[in-house]
This record gives structure tokens, sequence and C-alpha cells, in this order.
């Protein structure tokens, strides 16, 4: 990256979040810095707007599946009206980052904030509010007792203190961080891109596995099931409910003083993991003697989510790979724990198959969201080979695609190292860290030319990471 340098002269904010800012920059609370916006919707027929702290002002339209509902309300009428460049804040997670300059006119929920700058610089405000300082300012400014009922009401968001350059160099660091912002995200997505692909090259491998066999020579028969055509002619096809008992989890996430403390395996770890292992950082809940004795997760079992938003969500699986200690299934999953006719990491790699996880898909019901009941569950059918079989699968499953593994893992490693970089340059850049005055965005050609430097440089970032990390 070009040698941006710090400001000469640096003096105290006077606010924690803060910390020291340029000296020539000025010190206001919110309240002159924002007016609040409630103009109303007369009709309700404007573009629906939704705040996230992943993507910040949105329209609904861009993110609804086709089927799906815009809104679960009867009407938008009395919706706030939102124009291009207010500041609308989810007031029940500004906490989190649920907030943004809207890019767009339309209207959002009556229960947000909306904010109109009374000194322009619009897109730097944005990115400040963004900030994990900002947020943490945010939360401790809200009202409540735990953090799902937090409130960022109006007056205590115009009573906080920020900082304040000039229009000049608001537009300035909006324009760098923009430039900046861009170029690490196309980074992130083509690294996005390769992990989806190698992930397919993974399914490709599993699924032809646990419905052909490993015998390229082996006689097949119809299965019988159209989803899932001819198997080995010595294969079988059983029920879920014939080769593994399944139970759903009724363990919530809250602690109770009359249940016994334990680690709660939950829907993000099944989500996010293949494999679940006993030095996992567990969220910790409680549980009745009954409920620990049901749903304590032991060796060999299979869990899959059970409810969703989306059907395809639906039957993710993850596999217990060792002894854990007290560890319980969380609620909105189901475990599967296979009968001495089927391996239980056999298991899940069936369930990984997208022709036969897709009973499960199509079975879910529901509208907002959607669910696999348990009968549902029992009557999937899969494949059975023999025992010594389905060893050799797992372990030609696990020898096919272990570099794929370490390979997506070293992406992924890449992709994190790289979003703190971004949040780190955003951080520094909106609280004059460093002095982005003199910095010219390059025009179409030269980004072209210099996309390859920002990839050598993201590359450099990420190696000195890993360098810090292992001294």
């Amino acid at each position: 990256m070009e040698n941006i340098k710090p400001y000469t002269k640096y003096k105290s904010s006077g606010i924690s979040w803060l910390g020291d800012v340029p000296e020539h920059w000025s010190i206001k609370r919110i309240k002159y810095v924002f007016k609040e916006q409630d103009k109303r919707s007369e009709i309700g027929l404007e573009n629906l707007l939704s705040v996230s702290h992943y993507t910040g002002v949105t329209r609904k339209s861009d993110k609804v599946m086709n089927g799906d509902f815009m809104t679960n309300a009867k009407t938008l009428v009395g919706y706030k009206i939102v124009e291009k460049g207010d500041l609308v804040i989810n007031i029940m997670l500004a906490w989190n980052g649920s907030l943004g300059i809207s890019k767009f006119d339309g209207i959002t929920s009556p229960a947000y904030c909306v904010y109109k700058s009374l000194i322009g610089g619009e897109k730097y405000f944005g990115y400040l509010f963004r900030t994990k300082n900002a947020q943490q300012e945010f939360k401790k400014q809200s009202t409540g007792i735990i953090d799902s009922r937090l409130r960022l009401y109006t007056d205590k968001f115009f009573n906080i203190k920020t900082v304040i350059p000039s229009l000049e160099e608001q537009t300035a660091i909006a324009n760098f961080l923009d430039y900046k912002v861009a170029k690490i995200d196309r980074f992130i997505s083509k690294k996005k891109q390769l992990i989806k692909l190698l992930n397919e090259q993974k399914a490709g491998i599993i699924n032809h596995v646990v419905t052909k066999g490993l015998d390229p020579n082996a006689t097949m028969k119809d299965s019988g099931i159209e989803w899932l055509g001819e198997i080995p002619k010595h294969w079988g096809v059983r029920k879920l409910k014939y080769v593994a008992d399944c139970f759903p989890s009724n363990i919530d996430k809250h602690t109770k003083e009359d249940e016994q403390q334990v680690r709660l395996c939950n829907y993000t770890d099944v989500y996010k993991n293949d494999f679940i292992i006993n030095n996992m950082n567990l969220m910790i809940a409680s549980a009745s003697v009954d409920q620990i004795e049901k749903f304590s997760l032991l060796k060999g079992d299979v869990i899959i989510t059970k409810d969703s938003e989306t059907a395809n969500d639906i039957a993710v699986p993850a596999f217990v790979k060792e002894d854990l200690e007290n560890v319980v299934c969380g609620y909105h999953l189901s475990v599967l724990r296979p009968s001495s006719k089927l391996v239980g990491e056999y298991l899940f790699r069936t369930l990984q198959c997208k022709s036969i996880n897709i009973q499960f898909e199509l079975c879910s019901n529901g509208v907002t969201r959607v669910g696999l009941g348990v009968y549902d569950m029992k009557k999937a059918r899969i494949p059975i080979p023999p025992i010594n079989e389905q060893k050799l699968i797992i372990s030609h499953i696990e020898k096919e695609t272990s570099q794929l593994n370490q390979l997506i893992q070293t992406i992924e490693k890449e992709i994190a190292l790289t979003q703190e970089y971004r949040t780190a340059l955003i951080a520094e850049a909106v609280t004059g860290k460093i002095d982005v005055r003199a910095f010219v965005i390059p025009t179409v050609s030269e980004q072209e030319e210099l996309y390859e430097e920002i990839e050598e440089e993201l590359d450099m970032v990420a190696e000195d990471a890993e360098s810090y990390e292992n001294e």
C-alpha cells in the first residue's frame, strides 16, 4: 500500500471510544450533527428497506427469494420514509452495527430510527458508526438488561459525543474507504468463489462413493428410488428409522437455577462444522436430568438441523468424532444414533450427499420458517452397504478430501485475516490515525493494474499475521 502516514499533530478527544484525534478536528454531540426524521408513508407502496449489521441498509426485494414474503405486515402504510443519504438505525441492534447510510429512497419499519445529517458527510459517519468502538459505545448507551432487549433511543444517541473532521476531509476519507473496501471485498469474493469450487469438488467425491460405491466394475441394480438411481447390487436401501434412533432436542439456550450446567451444541455449531469435537468453544446452558440423559452426545452420533429459514438448510449434518465432556444437543437440532447396521460417519457422509439429503428438504414445511418432523425424518431412505464397505468408503473420502480440506482452511484463514485488516483500516481512517487527504483514486485502467498489487499487499498482511501468531 502507498505510504500513508499519520497526521502531524494530535489531541486527546476526551472520548474513550475515539482516543486521540487530529488536532484540528472538532468534537460535538451527535444532536448537532443529525436530526431525527419521522415522515410516514401514506400509501405503503415505496421500496421496503431492511437494516443488517452485515450489509447496512438494503432493499428487501434484493434479498427475497421467489415465493417468499416481503413482510408479514398487513400494510406498510405508516412505515417511516427514508431518503437517500439518511442514517437508518435498528435501535434494538445498534450495538452490533445494524445501521447504515441508505443508498435508496424507500420506507422502513416504524421501530427503526431515521436521521438526516445537518452538516453533510453522510458516508463518513456511515463508516464511523459501524466501527467496533462505536458499537461498544452504542451498547453502553443503550437501555435494557440483556443484549436481546437493548434499545438505543434517540435521546441517548444524540447525547453521544463524536469527532467531526472538516467536510472536505470527511469526503476524502469516505472516498478512500470506498476504493479500498471495494478492492478488499473483491479479493474476499474471489477467495469465497474458490472455496465454493473446492466444496463442489468434495461434494462430487462424496456423492459418487455413497451412492455408487468404490468398485467401478460392480454390478448395479435399480434402487427403486427415482432420485437415487442405480446402486451396487449387494447394497440395500432402508428407512432411517430401521437403522438409527431419531430424536429431536428440546433443550434451549437458557440457564435455570434448578437445572444442571451443560455445554450446549447449538444450531450454528452444526451448521458451520463437519465435526463436533471436545475442544470446541460451546456455549454454557442448563438442562434437566432427563434431558441430559436423553440428549447427551456420544461418539458416533450424527446431528442434523431440523428447523431453518429455508428448506435447503434442513438436515445439514455434523458428526460427533470423539468422546465429549458434558455436551448436549440443543434446540432446532435432532440426534441420529446409528444401530449396529450403520457406521455413524458413513451416515454423516450420506447426509452430505445432495441426492439423499433432498428428501428432507422436500418433506420440510412452513412459511416464515421451515421444519422437519420426526415422522418425515424417520421415513427417509438411505443406501446401506455392508459394514466393512461403509468403513472403506469413509477412509476413501477422508483420503480424497484431506488436501481439499486443508486448502479450504488456509483460504478461510486468509479471508478472516483480510476481514480483520479491512476493519482496522476503516477504524484508522475515520478516527484520524492515518491521513488520507493526499490519496488519489486511480483511474479505471490504473485500478486494474493495481489489483495484483492489492492482492500482494493482502497476502503480506496474512503472512505477517501468521508470523505473529507463530511467535
